[in-house]
């Protein structure tokens, strides 16, 4: 049990590295244990989620993790196809189980108990929490760990040691060879630099004919680049990094390297959309990151706290949440238990008990 009484929680998966890590970084943060239920929906709710939110019981795609009582005291859930399992099982806990969305619902944010999203993204509300970026499971100790254990790895390696987080295309974005030819091209400018190093990963997004003109073309005794065998040195990266380029397809890359309150250059991709372009420009507008144009400056920021402020405020509203809840009888107070409440605020005295009540 957590400090706030929180003594289950579940996170509700699509799947998605992305989205799932964002759930797993606030469950850490809460110190509690999660259990992740990965689903999938069936037609129509796959299609049509969160329009389309009764008969979510039926819902599930076979090989969907099961959803059945006992029920968690906190559900954390994020992602489209989430919503209406999250708010299933807030209806069968009898409102118990304390539900937290994770970015943006696109339907009213009444329906969940706490809804979080970041500040590019529209809705707000009494119980909605802004954040400056997306939330993660990067924190000091992890980075102060990573550093330690990739030191030999990297220790020949110079500095300043240049991070590169390559992802890829996306519904968003698309990694063009063109793109690929033209970071290599920035990056081996950046290793021919005095005393500079280069530590690179690229994802499945990348493409495997991007990544292979990408590790052609970036050789040479000051540069890493990860191969995938081994230990993913993701995190050791973002510890021994003095710099960090982050491509723009992904807002969590972008969100782990700012927690590390180090320069971030955003490297251009071909495409992109509306709420992603605006969480772009606003950070660059904060002044947390600049484009990447082939060129390295310093300059610094405090780094957004996002994912530990949000714990907090799980915290404090849960434990309220739960003190309604056990004044309720175990249930979420209705309409009928409110006035009465009320009524005995005012009196002092519980109403008496009339035929009806």
């Amino acid at each position: 049990m957590t400090e706030s009484g929180i003594k289950s929680c579940w996170i509700i998966s699509e799947g998605l590295a992305g989205t799932e890590g964002q759930c797993l970084g606030v469950a850490e943060a809460l110190g509690v244990e999660p259990v992740v239920k990965r689903i999938g929906l069936k037609f129509p709710w796959k299609q049509l989620t969160p329009m389309l939110l009764a008969g979510h019981d039926k819902a599930l795609t076979p090989d969907s993790d099961p959803i059945q009582a006992p029920w968690p005291d906190l559900v954390i859930a994020s992602g489209r196809k989430t919503i209406g399992i999250s708010l299933l099982i807030k209806k069968l806990s009898g409102g118990r189980s304390f539900t937290v969305q994770l970015q943006d619902p696109r339907i009213d944010p009444k329906h969940f108990d706490f809804v979080v999203l970041p500040q590019h993204d529209p809705t707000r509300g009494p119980n909605v929490m802004v954040t400056q970026a997306g939330l993660h499971r990067v924190t000091p100790e992890k980075l102060a760990e990573a550093k330690r254990k990739f030191a030999k790895r990297f220790a020949d390696i110079p500095r300043p040691r240049v991070a590169v987080l390559i992802g890829g295309s996306s519904k968003a974005h698309t990694m063009t060879r063109e793109n690929a030819r033209t970071l290599a091209q920035q990056l081996m400018h950046l290793a021919e630099l005095p005393n500079t190093g280069l530590l690179i990963t690229a994802s499945r997004r990348t493409g495997a004919e991007n990544t292979q003109l990408l590790r052609e073309a970036l050789q040479g005794p000051g540069i890493f680049f990860w191969d995938g065998a081994g230990e993913n040195p993701y995190f050791g990266l973002l510890a021994h990094a003095d710099y960090i380029i982050v491509t723009e397809d992904s807002v969590s890359m972008a969100s782990e390297a700012l927690s590390t309150g180090k320069p971030v250059y955003i490297a251009a991709l071909e495409g992109g959309a509306r709420r992603l372009d605006m969480f772009h420009r606003l950070l660059q507008e904060q002044g947390y990151t600049r484009p990447f144009t082939g060129l390295l400056e310093d300059w610094t920021y405090t780094p957004p706290d996002d994912t530990s402020r949000v714990a907090q405020e799980i915290r404090t509203r849960y434990a309220a949440h739960a003190a309604a809840t056990a004044d309720a009888g175990g249930k979420k107070p209705g309409k009928d238990t409110k006035k009465k409440k009320a009524q005995e605020t005012k009196t002092g005295k519980k109403p008496r008990k009339t035929k009806g009540n």
